[in-house]
């Protein structure tokens, strides 16, 4: 808008992920005392100014209409080729990241793949063929790349025209309100990098590739893996014998070299010593190992091993006879190409050149080159297979009777080994009865020495209290003794002082006296028994003097009784008297 020598300028917005070209058209001073030449080129993201302001020293570059430069997205694990256009060099700039790249110095290109190079690194792949051929259109013969925006921009004339071609002639001259018949979707964002990105190579489990630089360098790619080419790498080709037996003939090229459980069948011509033709058709089990950088040392590995192995397996076949050969034909082969078995297994066959290492060797077929031999050979070993089998069928019934026999060995052996186990049960059933019983006496030997232990250790303190109770009643007894004896001695004495005592009185009584007091001795006596006897002379019927009379007879007392009773009269008595 121009009004009275004054412009109005619409303000650009920018953020950090975009960016605008400018040409400075006219000297001037920015506000940071900045001197700009006409002519300079600039280049401002939203990190220096998020509001662009245009100033009439400024010119927008523009390529077709894009005014604001985008950033591009960068996913993980894919990359984009950036050409510096001050120094031709072309470098990967990779994900994850949001890539801007400056106009001034930065140009995002795409590279373009020789077809018989992409069918190579995508077999099948028929999209990948044609955008490719897209890409050769485009390019120039002396360069093999193609700025990113040409492509896009042709896209985007691709799609006007597309437009133009669709749109009808209208006879309307008026305004037009449309309105669509379906939703307004959010704003999204689709990423297609199969090839707006860097080349990548996918390499699966069990291949290898070889990339190498223009500069020389080398480096393996080893499976599985993903690889992403630098601008001036390439993988290297190698070329493989095809066909059975392998020939030169017919080539297969390819950049992805199997490296483990790779297999190569073949047919090999031999001769035998006795002058016989075989064939023998084999697959062998390859893998790679060691430095990987070896690997691709030799250009067609297939058509080196079959050539080796043929060698060394023709040799072989010679030292051995016709029948020999075709009898042990996977052993004499196994042997000479993979070596004699050790502790059952193979060692294989090795190859310094480029690592590669056989690890077994499968014998397919084996066929003799001479029909009526054959035919011989055949029938000579249709005669062996019969009597082959009519003795393994004399030796099977061998074996069952031999069976047989061994099944009733056993079982008299089972029968023989019960009845010993039963004896061997009840001599132990004894014997540990026996021991019991021994066990059992012991325990009461020994309890009962305990317990007479025990007693006899109780009968101590008792036996020493019994002799302690005895020397006491000895002690008393012997006590009571001693004063018995003073008692008695004092009764001695007492008895010796009276019988003195009686001895002097006796000695002073007269005999007079004496006979006086014996007559009246005898007399109370007499007169007691009268008493006495005076129920007998009741009961007797006689009078009490007869039956005194005979009590006394021959007794000191009859004197006495006829003394009393004077005059020969016994002495009467009455009773009660």
């Amino acid at each position: 808008m121009e009004k009275a020598g004054s412009r109005k300028f619409k303000a650009i917005e920018l953020n950090e992920l975009t960016g605008i070209y400018l040409k400075v058209i006219a000297p001037y001073t920015d506000e940071a005392q900045v001197a700009h030449k006409e002519g300079e080129e600039l280049f401002l993201t939203g990190k220096e100014q998020m509001i662009y302001f245009p100033r009439p020293e400024h010119a927008i570059i523009k390529y077709g209409n894009q005014d604001i430069h985008h950033s591009v997205a960068i996913p993980a694990g894919n990359a984009l080729y950036m050409l510096h256009r001050l120094t031709g060099e072309v470098s990967l700039v990779r994900g994850p990241a949001m890539f801007l790249p400056d106009p001034r110095r930065e140009v995002v290109v795409r590279r373009v793949l020789p077809l018989h190079l992409v069918e190579m690194l995508y077999p099948g792949n028929h999209e990948a063929l044609e955008y490719n051929r897209k890409l050769l259109q485009l390019t120039r013969p002396e360069i093999e790349y193609v700025a990113d925006r040409e492509v896009r921009a042709k896209k985007e004339r691709v799609q006007e025209d597309a437009k133009v071609l669709q749109a009808a002639p209208r006879d309307f001259a008026g305004d037009e309100l449309m309105r669509t018949q379906t939703y307004s979707k959010p704003r999204t964002i689709t990423l297609d990098t199969r090839y707006e990105g860097a080349v990548s190579i996918d390499v699966w489990t069990g291949y290898a590739v070889l990339v190498v630089g223009k500069s020389g360098q080398r480096k393996v790619v080893v499976g599985p893996a993903s690889y992403l080419l630098e601008y001036d790498e390439s993988p290297e080709m190698v070329e493989l014998s095809t066909g059975t037996p392998k020939t030169d003939e017919q080539l297969f090229r390819t950049v992805y070299l199997r490296v483990l459980n790779n297999t190569v069948s073949d047919i090999v011509q031999a001769e035998t010593a006795d002058l016989c033709q075989v064939r023998v058709q084999l697959s062998y089990r390859v893998n790679f190992e060691g430095d990987p950088e070896r690997w691709f040392n030799v250009e067609n590995y297939v058509k080196f091993l079959t050539d080796h192995m043929r060698s060394m397996l023709r040799n072989a076949i010679k030292s051995h006879g016709l029948e020999q050969f075709y009898q042990n034909a996977i052993s004499v082969v196994r042997d000479s190409l993979l070596g004699a078995p050790v502790e059952g297994k193979r060692s294989g066959r090795r190859f310094e050149e480029n690592g590669m290492h056989v690890y077994d060797v499968e014998v397919l077929d084996v066929t003799i080159g001479e029909n009526q031999i054959a035919d011989l050979l055949m029938k000579a070993q249709h005669h062996a297979v019969q009597q082959a089998i009519e003795l393994a069928a004399e030796q099977r019934r061998l074996d069952a009777t031999r069976k047989s026999e061994e099944i009733k060995q056993q079982i008299a052996e089972a029968v023989s080994s019960t009845t010993l186990k039963e004896l061997a049960l009840r001599s132990t059933e004894l014997e540990m009865r026996a021991a019991y019983l021994a066990q059992e006496i012991r325990t009461q030997h020994e309890t009962e020495m305990q317990r007479l232990q025990g007693k006899s250790q109780e009968q101590e303190p008792i036996s020493r209290l019994h002799e302690a109770e005895l020397a006491r009643e000895r002690a008393r007894r012997d006590q009571e003794l001693e004063l018995a004896q003073r008692q008695l001695g004092q009764r001695l004495e007492e008895l010796r002082a009276e019988v003195q005592g009686v001895v002097a009185r006796a000695e002073a009584v007269s005999p007079d006296l004496i006979a006086a007091l014996q007559g009246f001795s005898d007399r109370a006596l007499a007169e007691r028994m009268a008493e006495t006897m005076a129920p007998l002379a009741i009961l007797g019927g006689k009078s009490i003097g007869e039956v005194f009379a005979g009590l006394l007879k021959d007794t000191p007392l009859e004197n006495v009784l006829k003394r009393n009773g004077g005059n020969g009269e016994p002495l009467a008595l009455k009773p009660g008297s």
